[in-house]
């Protein structure tokens, strides 16, 4: 398992936060690693709502598809699986007076031989969270002014 979290703080009041961050489509616009990201089902963003997610990792590309876990005030978590790993990506937002804190949380599981590799993953799953934070700030500041 590997496990990375960031956390981050911007000026956007978290009920914004929480809508933006509760469509999964939106990590093209802050996931470094993030190909595409595009919405496997219908209707509004809610509880069991699905994206197909493509990711370029190590000069490869990988494909997971998520679920929208839990969707509550403070809390947006996402569980998206294929056959090598299962990852969850949890967000914490707790809102402040001139703003909100995100305490981003992404667990990797790996499955059969990939659970190996673990061990020697977690500083490139690390540089990733340190790619996250710069664009994941930008993208939620700028909901304040769309």
């Amino acid at each position: 398992m590997v496990q990375v979290e960031r956390t981050v703080t911007v000026r956007t009041p978290v009920d914004q936060v929480a809508g933006y961050l509760a469509d999964f489509a939106h990590t093209e616009e802050w996931d470094p690693g993030t190909v595409r990201c595009t919405r496997t089902d219908a209707g509004p963003v809610a509880l069991g709502a699905r994206w197909h997610n493509v990711s370029e990792f190590r000069g490869k590309q990988t494909e997971l598809d998520y679920e929208l876990t839990r969707l509550e005030p403070g809390r947006v978590t996402f569980v998206g699986q294929n056959k090598t790993a299962t990852s969850t990506d949890d967000f914490t937002l707790t809102p402040g007076p001139d703003g909100t804190t995100v305490h981003y949380q992404a667990t990797i599981v790996f499955h059969g031989l990939a659970k190996l590799a673990s061990p020697l993953l977690k500083r490139v799953f690390e540089g990733l969270g340190d790619a996250v934070v710069p664009k994941l700030t930008t993208a939620l500041e700028r909901l304040k002014t769309r």
